[in-house]
């Protein structure tokens, strides 16, 4: 009885198998519209491409961070700018985490520690964001500790993870980053319509009035921290043997020039304040070592490129640098966009509700609550993580900030010539992107944050 039902249930998924794929093609030939069509055929090229990713470790991390860096955000009213499609791709990577369990290799470290704590901290302040703000801020609250935690995941799966025995090629990563710049560049001249969710910033010169440089992000200020970091790994490229660079002399000038513009069309001073931190740190590390001609010669490259294609914007840009450095001290709300009204506010809160630094009011509530009275844009991410996570989340911060300064140095002497590229470039960067976040609440960037933490883990990983 038990072999006939056997067989009875052979023939029965014979027969419905070609049923199925028939009625499934009936419905993509009958579909009303292409995008129909292509909505129903999707299974078909996504689940040799899923199962693709998944053949070796390091696949999906690959595809995930390009169409991070590589894609818009998608029409949908979510959040600030709308989903990216690379949510997607971390979720097979949630999955691939899963199917290589047993090649996680946990080491307890201080830099892994940091990162769990601040994570921690993060989390436990959605509970004060519920009680003060409410469910809906509480929501968009702990969304932003998911995003924040993908950067995280990212680097315990490089670093201890399966992500360690094939990690992501850093020639493949450099050049995903300098299409994202190139598009960014010609994104600012064509001034292409803006993507679904976006940064409502412009530069009104005599010829119109511009959206700065975004790209494919949702400001202006993300893609240029994420060009200051770029900038950083070419600078120290040309400090080291030309064996160790990830691409040639003349790639990291192209490249240069573009991660150049692109940062000046973005109009952000502190990402540029950024990069001269992390050059500065770079030189005195090997300030017998490093080729300032070079350095100096793609510089001046740079700007004369941006001065030719963009002179009104280039003119417009040092005007702005010149008269920041001028007035910075006898007119510095003008010259720090009026983030030190903001700081006064919460300053001055702080004072009278000294019990609330304690525990703070959640995690990124202080732009979409009226909990101070109305909305607050910090523009500072030690003052912002005091104000929504308490001390808790701001010892965290400094904590992580010192430990990967620390994992750095440490790989930057390694004898694997990788991980000693990634060790210097990532503890340069830092200590500029320590000094960016006095200006900018730069945990939110989490379309980049992915990949600073991967680099820092092929330096630190096991």
């Amino acid at each position: 009885m038990d072999s006939a039902s056997a067989v009875t249930a052979g023939i029965r998924g014979r027969l419905l198998a070609p049923i199925v794929l028939g009625v499934w093609a009936a419905a993509i030939a009958l579909a009303p519209s292409l995008p129909a069509k292509a909505l129903l055929a999707a299974p078909a090229a996504l689940l040799p491409f899923v199962w693709w990713m998944l053949a070796t470790p390091a696949r999906w991390l690959t595809v995930f961070l390009a169409v991070a860096l590589l894609t818009p955000p998608l029409p949908i009213a979510i959040g600030d700018s709308g989903p990216n499609l690379c949510l997607a791709f971390a979720a097979v990577g949630l999955f691939a985490g899963l199917l290589w369990l047993p090649a996680w290799r946990f080491v307890p470290s201080g830099l892994a520690s940091a990162f769990v704590a601040l994570l921690g901290a993060l989390l436990i302040s959605v509970a004060p964001a519920a009680f003060h703000s409410g469910a809906e801020a509480a929501a968009g609250s702990l969304a932003r500790v998911a995003l924040f935690g993908l950067s995280v995941y990212v680097f315990f799966y490089t670093a201890y993870g399966p992500g360690r025995h094939s990690p992501i090629s850093l020639r493949c990563l450099f050049w995903i980053a300098a299409a994202a710049a190139l598009f960014a560049c010609v994104d600012f001249y064509f001034q292409f319509p803006a993507p679904a969710g976006y940064g409502p910033q412009f530069v009104w010169l005599d010829s119109g009035v511009y959206r700065r440089a975004q790209g494919l992000f949702y400001e202006a200020s993300t893609l240029g921290n994420f060009c200051a970091f770029f900038l950083v790994m070419i600078a120290v490229a040309f400090s080291r043997p030309r064996a160790e660079s990830p691409v040639s002399r003349k790639a990291l000038l192209a490249a240069g020039a573009v991660f150049f513009a692109a940062l000046v069309l973005s109009y952000s001073r502190a990402s540029l304040l950024c990069v001269l931190v992390a050059w500065f740190v770079l030189a005195w590390r090997n300030r017998r070592r490093v080729p300032l001609g070079r350095v100096a010669l793609a510089i001046s490259l740079a700007a004369l490129l941006v001065w030719r294609v963009f002179p009104a914007f280039a003119e417009m840009y040092w005007l702005r640098l010149s008269n920041s450095a001028e007035y910075f001290f006898t007119a510095t709300e003008g010259v720090l966009s009026g983030r030190v009204a903001s700081w006064r506010t919460l300053a001055a809160w702080l004072a009278d509700n000294p019990w609330q630094a304690l525990f703070g009011i959640g995690y990124k509530t202080l732009p979409y609550s009226s909990y101070l009275g109305g909305p607050v844009v910090a523009d500072n991410m030690y003052l912002s993580l005091l104000v929504e996570t308490g001390i808790l989340g701001l010892a965290a911060l400094v904590w992580l900030n010192i430990a990967i300064l620390r994992a750095a140095a440490r790989a930057s002497h390694s004898l694997d010539t990788r991980a000693s590229f990634c060790g210097v470039w990532m503890f340069c960067f830092w200590c500029g992107q320590m000094v960016q976040m006095l200006s900018g609440d730069l945990l939110t960037y989490w379309r980049v944050l992915p990949v600073y933490f991967c680099v820092l883990a092929v330096a630190v990983r096991v």
